[in-house]
């Protein structure tokens, strides 16, 4: 039914609060490989695909009665599951967009996050991946690269789409024409998108978390 204004405010601040919660359980950060490239985590580029950003839909549905408690859920258009099974997926992508070596090709590389990806943004991987300039440095300092990606806040949602901030933490090793071996670590922060797929969720979309969806 309608929410009175009132209502649709203590419903606004149940979410706030809610989501605040949920981050501590949910959103944790899990132990990971230690964290590409001198230009920031991607060392192919920021890869996204067009998709619409998701919305902040209007929180709606009947407010719990006075003193008892509050199912948040029931004034947001995804579960408790499906917050979890997004992140999680978020997170595994992360590790795997990270992580990689100057031996893999374009299909290899990509061929290890298939399944936690669509297929538009698959495809502009395999392009970015192989994008000249990066692709012959990478080569020629044989490159390679683990990280992991923490995320620290959800952005934005919609009734199939979830955007999460995700702190991406990387670090590159890079063989010198001396033989010296380097390392460095970068981290920047993006906003990624997950998407519903069949009874799962799949990343559509990162980008930088300034110029992200919103």
């Amino acid at each position: 039914m309608d929410l009175t204004s009132a209502q649709r405010k203590t419903a606004f601040a149940l979410i706030v609060l809610a989501l605040a919660g949920l981050g501590a359980f949910l959103l944790w950060p899990r132990s990971s490989p230690p964290p590409h490239h001198a230009a920031g985590p991607t060392a192919h580029g920021v890869a996204s695909t067009p998709a619409p950003p998701p919305s902040t839909p209007a929180a709606t549905g009947t407010p719990a009665p006075a003193g008892s408690p509050a199912n948040i859920y029931q004034l947001l258009p995804f579960t408790q599951t499906d917050l979890s099974q997004a992140a999680g997926v978020v997170r595994q992508f992360c590790t795997e967009y990270a992580t990689y070596s100057y031996t893999e090709s374009a299909s290899s590389y990509v061929g290890r996050m298939r399944s936690l990806v669509t297929p538009g943004l698959a495809a502009t991987l395999e392009q970015d991946w192989a994008t000249p300039g990066v692709a012959q440095a990478r080569t020629q300092q044989k490159q390679s690269a683990t990280g992991s990606g923490v995320i620290t806040a959800l952005r934005a949602f919609g009734p199939s789409s979830l955007t999460f901030v995700v702190t991406l933490n990387q670090k590159t090793y890079s063989t010198q024409r001396t033989g010296k071996t380097t390392s460095h670590v970068v981290s920047g922060d993006y906003a990624i998108t997950a998407a519903q797929s069949g009874n799962g969720w799949q990343v559509n979309d990162i980008q930088l978390a300034s110029a992200g969806n919103s």
